[in-house]
């Protein structure tokens, strides 16, 4: 009986370990960026270079972990087919989402930019209506007005809104509503799952690839003239190596907990930025407004979290299949 107890307490302690690394690694992430790319002892305003380079450390640390040191497995079942159909295009939303997260952190607050996070669920929805893997329904219709009277709501209490930095978060939350209806379609209809290291070895140097051409156009030319080849290289290795972390991270709580668990922890991570911006930034400044918009939109992303839940887990128990290791619509780890 002590045995049980001492178990059950050992496994609850490691659930929750998991959920505030989670959480920690993935606030902590935002903050990171946000300071690397607008800190003037950085100096490196450059958001496209810092995604591209995320994405090549993860790239080079997916083939090693899995190819040479051998301590995690890829999963097996990718054709050449599938990897240009499904995986090239879920690259490119990717790096496009990061790419356009990131920089829109030289325009808007942190929390301000999380609040329009919200709206996420909105645009997965009508882009699912249009690709044929979701049902219009009126409890849906429901739903999504909710999280956009908040999210708008959010929006008119914003006090110093940049409508460019707006434009290139909206950009951004349409790149990652692409990704999921991609990877979903890779799901359902090319039948192929992946947990999250073979997602990241898979899709890393696509996305890699798809930053390198526009950062050649547009920020090379900018970095070779003002000789800011000079940054401090530990900073910015930490800086991916976080976020590398943050994607194992995801795989941690989900294996240790279910797809539930890591939406709750995304809900309260996302409150965390939002309070905690507000201290650690001078350019944020939050309003009553804007709190009691986001309140109404996260209340709206619960009511989805929940129906999109029920709905896979009726498709599970149909199917009888057992539950995977990777939600493919998750609280995203996306500049994150």
């Amino acid at each position: 009986m002590a045995d049980r107890y001492s178990k059950w307490v050992r496994e609850g302690f490691e659930t929750y370990a998991y959920i505030l690394l989670y959480i920690a690694l993935s606030s902590g992430q935002i903050f990171f960026n946000k300071w690397v790319l607008s800190s003037k002892e950085i100096n490196f305003p450059y958001p496209l270079g810092l995604t591209l380079l995320h994405m090549v450390f993860s790239s080079v640390l997916c083939f090693m972990l899995t190819k040479v040191l051998k301590i995690m497995k890829v999963e097996e079942g990718m054709t050449l087919e599938v990897y240009m159909s499904s995986v090239i295009p879920i690259g490119a939303m990717f790096a496009m989402t990061l790419w356009l997260g990131n920089t829109a952190y030289l325009y808007i607050s942190v929390s301000f930019a999380q609040m329009l996070k919200a709206i996420m669920p909105v645009a997965v929805f009508i882009l699912g209506v249009a690709a044929g893997l979701e049902m219009m329904s009126c409890r849906m219709l429901l739903i999504m007005s909710v999280i956009s009277f908040g999210v708008l709501v959010a929006s008119y209490g914003e006090i110093n809104i940049s409508w460019v930095g707006v434009f290139y978060q909206m950009g951004g939350v349409v790149g990652e509503a692409l990704r999921l209806i991609f990877m979903e379609i890779l799901v359902k209809r090319k039948g192929l799952k992946l947990n999250p290291i073979s997602v990241m070895y898979y899709v890393s140097p696509c996305s890699a690839i798809c930053l390198l051409i526009p950062w050649i156009f547009l920020e090379k030319s900018k970095m070779d003239a003002e000789g800011t080849w000079n940054f401090k290289p530990l900073i910015l290795t930490l800086n991916s190596l976080c976020t590398f972390a943050l994607n194992l991270s995801v795989f941690l709580v989900i294996s240790h907990t279910s797809a539930l668990t890591i939406r709750v922890a995304g809900v309260v991570k996302d409150w965390v930025v939002v309070l905690l911006s507000a201290i650690l930034f001078a350019d944020t400044k939050l309003t009553l407004i804007n709190l009691f918009g986001y309140a109404i939109a996260i209340v709206g992303v619960a009511a989805y979290n929940n129906h999109k839940l029920k709905k896979e887990a009726s498709r599970v128990v149909s199917s009888d299949e057992p539950a995977q290791s990777l939600p493919l619509v998750s609280s995203s780890t996306s500049n994150k």
